[in-house]
């Protein structure tokens, strides 16, 4: 997300947001800087949230929820994320609110987060095989209400191992 984030600040001469870095100082009580923020803090929250959401990407793989799909899912999380921690400590407002060419850069730059950080996720969980979810798709393959539930033991037992 960085690099591409960076690379289009090269194109469009956007400069760096630094409402990453204002955010951390609100959370933390660090007082904040009346124009620029210190690199470091804006690198630590973005880095730092980064990190922490894509845990959820990683645990979202590891139960089964792979592919484009689960990522688009997670795009709304990092997304959703984003806009708690902005608007609850005052430092942002709704995105409906932002001009659109600011919205439609952002939604670029996490949905970049979103599907690298899901190729990731899903790359390393497959090593541990199919996760539950896959599992209990695999029951009866297609689009069908009248599946149930994997047993207990199926859905919370040992994976297969690689060979």
């Amino acid at each position: 997300m960085t690099a591409a984030e960076k690379l289009e600040q090269r194109l469009t001469g956007r400069p760096d947001s630094h409402v990453p870095a204002r955010v951390l100082a609100r959370l933390t009580g660090m007082p904040e800087a009346p124009a620029r923020q210190p690199r470091w803090r804006n690198l630590t929250m973005h880095y730092g949230q980064g990190a922490l959401v894509g845990v959820v990407r990683s645990m979202m793989a590891q139960a089964g929820l792979r592919g484009a799909w689960a990522s688009g899912m997670f795009t709304v999380v990092r997304l959703t994320n984003d806009q708690i921690l902005e608007n609850a400590t005052g430092v942002g407002a709704p995105p409906q609110t932002w001009p659109r060419a600011e919205l439609a850069v952002d939604v670029l730059h996490k949905s970049v987060y979103g599907f690298v950080t899901g190729a990731v996720a899903d790359i390393l969980a497959a090593r541990d095989g199919a996760g539950p979810g896959q599992r209990h798709a695999a029951l009866r393959p297609g689009r069908h209400a009248d599946v149930g539930p994997l047993p207990r033991g199926a859905a919370y037992g040992v994976r297969a191992r690689r060979a």
